[in-house]
């Protein structure tokens, strides 16, 4: 096996990178994975890309991306051209973006990049919950294994607990988190929490790291249109039973 440069992916934004084979993933992912997209088992390992910090949306402005989701778009293109790059002709199959439903969140979580934080986004020393999950993919690559990040989670010695007295929902007031209650808190006509989380701007892990104020307005209008969306088939849906 070799180890792989991710120089190009780096300078691109895309400076978080974790490579898995296959067979040593747990039984049941693995299993999932063969039958979902690969029965012929054609892929020896699962390549997962993040980003962390602001650099990724100066990157894709850098890029002059206009599409409608400029970042999904700008951060396959990128990892696509860094694997045709390097290994000609490998066999790739994407698992996100797309259609096949895959835990982003219990992978960063073999790969050390997650821990829980009470307001549902993960959360990771330096940079705090400023770090997403940009691509995933298949690939018949002969890689060396990333090494898991061995870190403890911020939250566990965070005693004022800024976020949850925050939250102008009041979602963790309880000591869990109420999921209706963010979502119709974030419907509400002047909603603080419309293109940001309150909760989440007040976390003080890896404030240094933060989103430009475009790329958290980016991310939560898209995510209030999704649930937007979500919420319209659901009553219709319900309508149809009626």
């Amino acid at each position: 096996m070799s180890g792989a440069d991710f120089g190009a992916l780096d300078a691109a934004g895309l400076n978080l990178q974790a490579v898995f084979d296959v067979d040593a993933l747990s039984p049941a992912l693995a299993g999932r994975l063969h039958a979902q997209v690969d029965p012929a088992r054609r892929f020896r390992q699962l390549i997962l890309i993040g980003n962390a910090g602001p650099a990724l949306w100066h990157a894709v402005h850098a890029a002059g991306m206009t599409t409608p989701d400029p970042i999904d778009d700008f951060s396959v293109r990128c990892v696509m051209r860094w694997l045709a790059a390097r290994w000609a002709g490998v066999a790739v199959h994407r698992l996100y973006p797309g259609d096949v439903p895959i835990d982003l969140q219990g992978l960063g979580r073999l790969a050390g990049w997650h821990h829980d934080s009470p307001f549902k986004v993960g959360i990771q020393p330096g940079w705090g919950t400023w770090f997403a999950y940009r691509v995933a993919l298949l690939a018949d690559t002969a890689l060396a294994p990333s090494a898991p990040l061995t870190t403890a989670s911020p939250c566990a010695s965070c005693t004022d607990t800024p976020c949850i007295a925050a939250c102008p929902a009041g979602a963790m007031a309880d000591g869990g988190f109420a999921l209706d209650a963010c979502i119709g808190y974030r419907q509400r006509a002047g909603s603080r929490c419309a293109t940001r989380c309150v909760a989440r701007m007040r976390c003080p892990e890896g404030a240094a790291q933060r989103y430009p104020d475009a790329h958290i307005h980016h991310v939560y209008a898209h995510s209030l249109r999704m649930i937007a969306r979500y919420r319209e088939r659901a009553r219709a849906a319900e309508s149809g039973r009626d």
